[in-house]
C-alpha cells in the first residue's frame, strides 16, 4: 500500500504519524523510523524510533513505512508476497548501500522480487557538487551518465535512475517507476523547492493478514 499526496497531508511530523491509521485502514500502527540517510535496516516486528532507513518484513500486518520528501521511497516485495521491505534513499543513503544493506537483510532472493520506486525529485532539479560526482563514481564507476554538468560547474543527478540500477545490479529484474517528480509538481512536498520548510509523504508496504 502506498499513500500519496491527492490528500491534505500534515506539514508535522508527529502529526503525519497520526494521520497515516486515521487516513488508511491498517491492521497494525506502522513501525516508524529515525531515518538518518544511512544504510541501516531494521526487521519487523520492532519497536518504533529505531535509527535505520529501511525496514523488512515477512510477519503479516507488520508495516514497513518511509517517509520522504525529495529523496526516493522505494517499496520491495516478492512476488509471492511472503516478504516486504520499505526503503528511504536520497543520495547519501545510495551511497552508502542502503539497497544492498536491505537485501542483505532480507530472506528472499532479489531475483524473485519486484520493486517500485516512487515519486522523487528529478534530475532536472537535483543539483550536486562535484564532490558528490566523485564519490559516485569512485563506488561505481558506471554511473557517469547519471551526471550532466550545468552552467554553474555543478552536475544535475539522475536518483531514480542510480537506484534502478542498483536493484538491477542486486538481481531484480523488475523495476517498476512512478516517474513523478516532487519538486516540480506541486501535490508533492519537496525539501529543495520549500527551503526544508516542508512536511512528508508517507509510502508503505505490508504483508496482508
Amino acid at each position: 500500500m502506498i499513500i500519496e499526496p491527492n490528500w491534505p497531508a500534515p506539514r508535522n511530523i508527529r502529526a503525519l504519524m497520526t494521520r497515516v491509521p486515521l487516513e488508511v485502514s491498517l491492521p497494525l500502527e506502522p513501525t516508524w523510523l529515525q531515518q538518518v540517510h544511512g544504510s541501516g535496516v531494521i526487521r519487523l516486528p520492532a519497536a518504533s524510533d529505531q535509527v535505520a532507513d529501511a525496514a523488512v518484513s515477512s510477519v503479516p500486518s507488520a508495516i514497513c513505512i518511509v517517509k520522504t520528501a525529495d529523496c526516493l521511497p522505494i517499496l520491495v516485495t516478492h512476488t509471492l508476497g511472503i516478504e516486504v521491505a520499505a526503503i528511504h534513499a536520497g543520495w547519501r543513503g545510495l551511497l552508502s548501500g542502503v539497497i544492498e544493506s536491505t537485501f542483505s537483510n532480507m530472506h528472499s532472493p532479489p531475483e524473485d522480487c519486484i520493486a517500485w520506486i516512487g515519486p522523487a525529485i528529478s534530475k532536472a532539479h537535483f543539483e550536486v557538487g562535484p564532490e558528490v560526482r566523485e564519490a559516485f563514481l569512485i563506488a561505481h564507476p558506471d554511473f557517469e551518465s547519471a551526471f550532466v554538468e550545468n552552467q554553474r560547474g555543478h552536475y544535475q543527478a539522475d536518483l531514480a535512475w542510480m537506484a534502478a540500477e542498483v536493484l538491477h545490479q542486486s538481481g531484480i529484474k523488475k523495476v517498476y517507476q512512478s516517474s513523478l517528480c516532487t519538486y516540480a509538481d506541486s501535490r508533492f512536498y519537496s525539501y529543495r523547492r520549500d527551503q526544508g520548510q516542508t512536511g512528508r509523504m508517507a509510502s508503505l508496504i505490508y504483508i496482508l493478514p
